[in-house]
């Protein structure tokens, strides 16, 4: 556990705070004294977990990062409010899983439209506000162990993952002179309702399934993820930039490509009951921001 302190000061933006590891991170953020600002593009679970963690240090706005002037304007409105961003974590994302050959080109962008496009207008338009004002910064972004590996079964995933990371390492390497150090996270298994619907649809117990293959035995927690961001955000991490660090309990190490090899043996009434339950997921996601 960092001091409650270690983040003092910091004004951190979390992509897709409104959930999942976003939230998780935004807590462990708050826990070591930073504001935090986040962002998704439904108002509801935003508007909950803001009032959740407290809305006196919570800051919210509903921005869709896959387009570049919203995420201008959005970034612009939180600088006007005085509670311009000193940080930052890329933790917006999709994901599910198919067969490549039976992906539609919206469904490749379904993903990469965030992940990849997404990512990129964030830290873009962010950085270029701390270089102009000289004040430096960090930013981590949430990866996936495929980037080292490939994955079959989520490519528009692995792909837009390896294009993030590829920026980490670039502008580490570009930005650094200005004080700006880019991280990426490569977190394991961490359950969370979404993630689990749309990558392992109707599995009754895939974290027990998962854990037997892991060599500490079991899967992450908010703590694990929250405890690293905080960490990696913070002025104790000072001298680290450009590098990813995977938070998986060692089973990338142990089982390499092999965590979606499985669907491998799948055949097509397979593939049509898991894009059946992905799409009632979605269905039930898009009636909730009505």
């Amino acid at each position: 556990m960092l001091r409650e302190d270690a983040l003092a000061g910091a004004r951190v933006l979390v992509t897709g705070g409104g959930s999942g590891l976003g939230r998780m991170m935004a807590e462990a953020l708050l826990r070591c004294g930073a504001d935090v600002e986040i962002w998704g593009r439904r108002p509801g679970p935003l508007e909950e977990t803001a009032a959740t963690l407290g809305a006196e240090r919570v800051r919210w706005q509903a921005v869709d990062i896959r387009d570049a002037e919203a995420v201008e304007a959005a970034i612009a409105a939180s600088f006007e409010a005085g509670h311009g961003p000193t940080r930052l974590i890329n933790n917006a994302a999709g994901n599910f899983i198919s067969r490549t050959e039976d992906l539609s080109p919206r469904g490749f962008r379904a993903v990469s439209d965030i992940v990849f496009a997404g990512s990129f207008n964030v830290t873009h338009a962010l950085g270029k506000r701390w270089i102009a004002a000289g004040t430096g910064g960090a930013v981590v972004s949430i990866l996936v162990t495929w980037i080292w590996t490939g994955s079959p079964f989520v490519v528009p995933s692995a792909m837009s993952k390896a294009g993030i990371e590829a920026m980490t390492k670039s502008l580490a390497l570009e930005w650094g002179r200005f004080g700006i150090r880019l991280n990426g996270i490569a977190p394991g298994l961490i359950p969370t309702e979404g993630m689990l619907a749309r990558i392992r649809p109707g599995e009754a117990d895939p974290t027990g399934k998962w854990s037997v293959r892991n060599p500490l035995r079991r899967a992450g927690t908010p703590d694990d993820i929250g405890t690293l961001a905080a960490f990696l955000l913070s002025d104790g991490a000072g001298w680290i930039t450009g590098n990813t660090v995977a938070l998986d309990g060692g089973h990338w190490l142990a089982n390499g490509a092999g965590t979606y090899m499985d669907y491998a043996a799948w055949g097509d009434e397979e593939w049509q009951e898991a894009r059946d339950r992905i799409r009632a997921t979605n269905e039930r996601d898009k009636s909730s921001r009505r």
